[in-house]
């Protein structure tokens, strides 16, 4: 057998246990610190959050083949202070793009898995630029087609904690509708100040779109910016809600590197915690 037949046998028998192990999904499978974490500033009354769908790390087409380093300096040129991501393949086999990255920022990272794919384990992550308290996963999938899921990190803070939610909602209305229902009420997100990001796939105004925007509010009563397709973009897919903090800003990262990594654009927010107790 030669070493290329024995790595596709060993890749295959992984993926065979990770089937089996992992059938309960969703689940959480990575929560770490930075190799050389980096003296970070206090929690401050404005920080910048960042949501972006990285599209498996493969180009705005999605056909070709997997190329981190392009997702990966686009998120460097965000700057953000909190990074919400999606659709994040992390490979059975080789360096994990997600943790290189968290590294490389010097991020705090926590990631779970809505599924397995064919090359690794795709799912949502969130990055900190400080450490992460409790992380839990809330299981959103209300249809039998696709597995959906949240992932909610704390940030504690002298004097309170900052629940940050991050999320990659269904395409049907009804499932969206329910999943969003389902973080409206959960009562883990009613207590403290609370974001809620990612890729809400909010392609028309419903229930869903309704409900956030009703519930949580628009961003100073401005349109979304639209952030999908990343070429020309028309779509506000992507969105940052807050619930006890303000955002006072909200703005597709529009640099020509955005354009080309992933066939969505990263959504930046400037958020005000100042009415958060200290």
């Amino acid at each position: 057998m030669t070493a290329r037949a024995r790595a596709k046998a060993v890749q295959g028998r992984v993926r065979q246990a990770l089937r089996r192990t992992r059938a309960g999904l969703p689940q959480l499978f990575l929560v770490r610190p930075p190799r050389r974490p980096q003296r970070a500033r206090p929690l401050a009354r404005e920080i910048s959050v960042a949501t972006y769908n990285v599209h498996r790390w493969t180009g705005l087409n999605g056909r070709s083949r997997p190329d981190p380093a392009r997702a990966c300096f686009v998120i460097s040129e965000l700057s953000a202070d909190v990074i919400a991501l999606q659709e994040v393949l992390r490979p059975f086999a080789g360096e994990d793009p997600l943790e290189a990255l968290a590294d490389q920022l010097g991020l705090y990272v926590a990631f779970a898995a809505t599924r397995t794919h064919r090359h690794g384990e795709l799912g949502n992550a969130i990055l900190s630029r400080w450490p992460i308290g409790q992380v839990f996963v809330l299981d959103l999938s209300y249809s039998r087609i696709e597995r959906r899921l949240a992932v909610a990190a704390q940030l504690p803070f002298d004097g309170g904690v900052l629940d940050v939610v991050a999320t990659h909602l269904a395409l049907g209305d009804r499932t969206r509708h329910r999943q969003v229902r389902s973080l409206l009420d959960h009562p883990r997100l009613q207590g403290g100040p609370t974001l809620l990001l990612g890729d809400l796939n909010a392609w028309r105004r419903c229930k869903a779109t309704r409900a956030l925007d009703d519930e949580l509010g628009l961003h100073a009563g401005r349109p979304w910016p639209a952030s999908f397709p990343s070429a020309r973009p028309v779509l506000a897919l992507d969105r940052i809600y807050g619930r006890g903090a303000k955002i006072v800003s909200v703005e597709a990262h529009t640099s020509s590197a955005a354009r080309r990594a992933s066939d969505h654009l990263p959504i930046v927010a400037r958020v005000s915690l100042g009415g958060v107790r200290r």
